[in-house]
């Protein structure tokens, strides 16, 4: 592919990851100049942008572009039109486009019974058989938003999910014991996470992003 200089290159289009990637680079950081880029992209283009950041430095500056967004609801995770038992599937960005398929995050409001203050759900992964579902109830705590608890796991599930099983035994103990994720909002369908165990940020950050609302 030629080298473009001078005008080809300000006149070369962009790529929503490129315009991202160039957005973090700057300081300071702007909550502004990344949302607008995030919520004109359609599903393809969302799932290339978030592939075009695979680099820990670049997901690390978006968390923190995001630390004074307001905190994240419940219902930013499930809109509450959607009915109770009723999934809500966020894919979870990894380093491969091949796996957005396989890596979800997958949410439900519970049965009215159960009260409106937490959600459910469970990590949809290839390797659930060797790990285990990995159940979570997610809770809003103050200043921080919405928790994604595995310390806790659902009494119930919609029938279409696998059975539930505790994180603090087996295989999954490895996995999800003593986890907490919390979530900011960078766009309209996008978020990005950061992973706690027994209290402490283990520096590993995810990205989550939803097919519309």
């Amino acid at each position: 592919m030629p080298r473009l200089v001078g005008a080809d290159y300000r006149t070369r289009v962009r790529s929503p990851g490129e315009r991202l990637v160039e957005v973090l680079d700057r300081e300071p950081l702007r909550r502004a100049a990344i949302t607008p880029i995030l919520d004109a992209l359609v599903p393809t283009e969302l799932a290339a942008m978030i592939a075009a950041l695979p680099e820990a430095a670049l997901r690390a500056r978006l968390y923190v572009a995001f630390a004074d967004a307001p905190p994240v609801t419940l219902t930013d995770l499930v809109p509450p039109e959607v009915p109770p038992l009723s999934e809500v599937i966020y894919h979870q960005g990894t380093h491969s486009r091949l796996a957005f398929a396989l890596f979800e995050k997958r949410f439900c409001r519970p049965p009215a019974s159960h009260g409106s203050d937490e959600l459910w759900g469970f990590n949809h992964q290839p390797l659930a058989w060797f790990t285990g579902p990995g159940y979570f109830v997610v809770h809003e705590e103050g200043a921080r938003g919405a928790a994604i608890d595995y310390r806790e796991v659902p009494p119930e599930r919609p029938p279409q999910w696998p059975k539930i099983k505790p994180n603090d035994r087996g295989l999954s103990r490895l996995v999800y014991r003593d986890k907490v994720d919390y979530i900011r909002r960078v766009s309209r369908d996008v978020f990005i996470g950061a992973t706690h165990r027994n209290g402490e940020a283990t520096g590993k950050l995810f990205v989550l992003w939803r097919e519309g609302p």
